[in-house]
Formats: structure tokens, sequence, C-alpha cells
């Protein structure tokens, strides 16, 4: 809006430099851009993640399984755990040594994370593996695949605007650079006979 008002402003000032009426169409411009391109690019990064994302989706859904495990005995703080991924603060997790069976029906025995707060032997716990029984991270859902698609897209958004800006910005600040310079070259031809008398005459 202030560079809509610049706009009019500017339009039949006397004192009117071409510089202010650039600047003016530059903010305005850049007001327009910021209107069109950032919903436009936030919406095209939105769109991509979140098709990128729910591929993911289907892709785990289809590989990873949910199967029980048997806790065998708690395994001490510092022992290794197969865990390939980190896995969320929410829930209590317990470093256990398990037996539990594949998908494919092959055993398996070894350290894993369970969702239990103490855990003892013979306690069951869900555990997601892979077909061949390797232990995976639950798979990602859609709702959070959306929510970080959404989150990509206000990046985008907002970048974008950024970027306007910043442009802008440069724009004036190399026009204003420009207009100082005209300043001090026309005081330098000014200057010395400035304040004398009948200079201008």
């Amino acid at each position: 809006m202030r560079a809509i008002g610049g706009l009019w402003r500017w339009r039949h000032n006397p004192v009117r430099r071409t510089t202010d009426l650039v600047e003016a169409w530059v903010a305005a411009g850049a007001l327009l851009l910021v209107l069109v391109v950032a919903p436009v690019a936030g919406t095209v990064v939105g769109s991509f993640v979140q098709d990128a994302l729910l591929r993911s989706v289907r892709d785990q859904q289809s590989t990873r399984f949910e199967i029980t495990a048997t806790v065998v005995k708690e395994l001490k703080a510092n022992a290794f755990v197969t865990d390939p991924d980190a896995v969320s603060g929410r829930d209590a997790r317990s470093r256990v040594e398990a037996d539990w069976t594949a998908p494919d029906g092959s055993a398996h025995h070894g350290p894993v994370t369970a969702a239990l707060d103490t855990p003892h032997p013979g306690d069951r716990f869900a555990l997601w593996t892979d077909g061949e029984g390797r232990p995976m991270s639950r798979p990602l859902d859609a709702a959070t695949a959306n929510t970080h698609a959404v989150l990509a897209g206000v990046g985008a958004a907002l970048c974008a605007a950024g970027l306007v800006e910043g442009a802008r910005r440069t724009i004036v600040w190399s026009m204003v650079r420009r207009r100082y310079a005209r300043w001090d070259q026309a005081w330098d031809r000014a200057g010395p006979d400035w304040g004398r008398t009948g200079t201008g005459s």
C-alpha cells in the first residue's frame, strides 16, 4: 500500500525527481511480485514435497511391518542398539535384547529399542521390521507428510518474498548511491564559488 501511495504522491508533484518515481514503481512492482510469486512458489514447492512424501509413505507402509517381539533381558544404557533411525522423545524407550519372528517366518534375536518403561523378561512389545526381520523405524504417516509439505510451502513463500524484497532494496540502494554521487559532482562544480559575491550572475 505504501508503494501505491508513493506513486500517487509523486504523480503530479512539482519537486518530483525521476528517481523518486522510479523508486515508487520499483516498490509497487515488488509488492505485486510478493503477492503473486510468493503464493505460487509456496504452492509449487508444497505440492512437490507432498507428492514426494506421500510416495515415501506408500513405500514405507508397503515394506515395513509391525510384529510382536518378546523381551529376553534389559540391556545397559551403553549397550549397542540396532535401531536405524532416531526414535521420538515422546515415548519411553528401553534397550532390550529380544526375540521376534520376521514376516517371512525367519527367527531373529538381538538388541532393539522397546516402548517399555521397565521391561522384564517375557514382556511383549510392538516392533517395526522390514520383510526380512531387520528392525526399522515406524513408517511415516500421511498426516505428518502433509504437515511437512505445508511447512515447506510456507518456507518457500517466505523465501520468495525475501528475495523480492532483497532485490528491491538492492535496486533502491544502487539508485541512492548514484544520486549521492551526482550531488557530490554538482557540489564539486559549485563549491569553489559558493558564497562569493556575484556567483551565478
